[in-house]
């Protein structure tokens, strides 16, 4: 594989990721001894919001009254198509009993969590599609209690955000941010259950705590910056690319963008363009796409579409977009990515928003491994068996035989015992 590097990236300044694990774990541990008092403590200080942490049902009801007529349509149309996606997701695996052998039957059941907790990240921009996708996806997989916490601005949390968490489904809302958003849910804080588990996007913060909480409570993923990457051949427009680029770019200077080609005067093209449409962007999208393109901004010039293919599978971006012909053949090719997007009438600002399919996915070269937030992720996929007489000869014979074979001859006189069971005897 030969690739060029036209426009490399110099990267980042080395980033104190040890100390955002110190920070976290320290609030953790205060929030899982002091509870609401250090929540509410972190919320005047790291929130500037001393108001109400739970925001009542009513407030999430008339939200919609201070929004455009436009936009409560748009959050509409948005949440239909996610849901229906969803819903579509959970048809897409069922249960099922199978008899293995004569008197030998096991089966899968698919049983929703109880809780789920749902994080809705805020500051520079209002994340209304992240309230759509978390919510109505967790609603979608039958989990009976959801919540939602999202960190407030100086008037509470926005409108929009509160009329898409309630058309979306949360039972629940905190106006909260940051470690103790996440520890509230965690933790069942504010009168709330524990979360089965958590959700959503966030900062480094964020997804530090739920990289901590683990085990006990299961998480979605650990994601970091958001990363695209565009696949383009002679056939796409340098304008559309530049753009989709940009729109990524605007995340924040921690997003990296990523341009693989086989046509250098589209490289070029590109390379001359994007920083022109960067200062067409307002404050403060501007500087962070400036610095998303200067530091992290890489065009790739490859001599085949296979090289190409091949760069994305390693890169394996979070968001992956080819603009070229044959699609079918990239559909089919292309293995790394958490999300595909086909074509030069697409964009990833559709999946971001309104088009259906679940914008949390993974980063970091996560795709290598894993998919996006699905209604599987809420969904525990257990298994059960049952052995009647006619199975026992053959199995308790194989279990005990391997039982003996790994040392085990506990488990090996317990398969056997199956053999000429004795009656049940209550003791006490």
């Amino acid at each position: 594989m030969t690739v060029t590097h036209l426009k490399p990236a110099p990267g980042l300044p080395p980033q104190a990721a040890a100390d955002t694990a110190d920070i976290v774990q320290i609030m953790l541990a205060r929030l899982r001894t002091e509870g609401e008092a250090a929540a509410l403590d972190y919320a005047t200080r790291l929130d500037r919001w001393d108001g109400e942490i739970g925001v009542p049902a009513a407030r999430l009801a008339e939200a919609q009254r201070a929004l455009p007529v436009t936009l409560v349509e748009d959050i509409a149309y948005a949440h239909a198509n996610i849901r229906a996606f969803a819903e579509a997701q959970r048809a897409s695996v069922q249960e099922f009993e199978i008899e293995l052998r004569p008197g030998l039957r096991a089966g899968q059941r698919l049983i929703p969590v109880g809780c789920a907790g749902c994080y809705v990240p805020g500051g520079r921009y209002a994340h209304i599609a992240s309230a759509l996708m978390t919510v109505t996806t967790a609603r979608a997989a039958g989990v009976d209690r959801v919540i939602a916490c999202s960190p407030p601005g100086k008037e509470g949390l926005p409108p929009a955000i509160l009329h898409a968490l309630h058309v979306a489904g949360a039972d629940e809302v905190l106006a909260l941010g940051g470690v103790q958003g996440i520890a509230a849910m965690a933790f069942g804080l504010f009168g709330l259950p524990p979360a089965d588990i958590l959700a959503g996007p966030g900062n480094q913060f964020v997804a530090e705590a739920k990289r901590q909480l683990f085990g006990p409570v299961g998480i979605d993923m650990v994601a970091g910056p958001t990363d695209v990457m565009i696949l383009a051949d002679p056939s796409a427009d340098p304008e559309i690319v530049a753009l989709d680029l940009l729109g990524q770019a605007e995340h924040g200077g921690t997003s990296p963008v990523w341009l693989a080609t086989d046509h250098r005067p589209l490289a070029e093209a590109v390379i001359a363009r994007l920083p022109q449409l960067a200062e067409t962007l307002p404050e403060p999208n501007r500087s962070a796409a400036r610095e998303a393109w200067a530091q992290l901004g890489e065009v790739l010039l490859c001599e085949s579409r296979e090289d190409m293919a091949a760069i994305a599978d390693h890169y394996a971006p979070e968001h992956l977009h080819v603009m070229a012909r044959d699609l079918p053949w990239w559909r089919a090719r292309l293995r790394c990515y958490g999300s595909l997007f086909l074509g030069a009438g697409t964009t990833v600002a559709f999946g971001d928003k309104a088009a259906g399919p679940n914008h949390v996915l993974p980063t970091g070269r996560a795709a290598r491994h894993t998919g996006g937030l699905s209604v599987h992720k809420f969904l525990k996929c257990v298994t059960w068996q049952e052995a009647s007489p006619r199975a026992l000869p053959e199995l308790a014979r194989a279990s005990a035989g391997i039982s003996r074979a790994e040392g085990m001859e506990g488990h090996a006189r317990s398969a056997e015992a199956r053999l000429a069971p004795r009656p049940f005897r209550a003791t006490g």
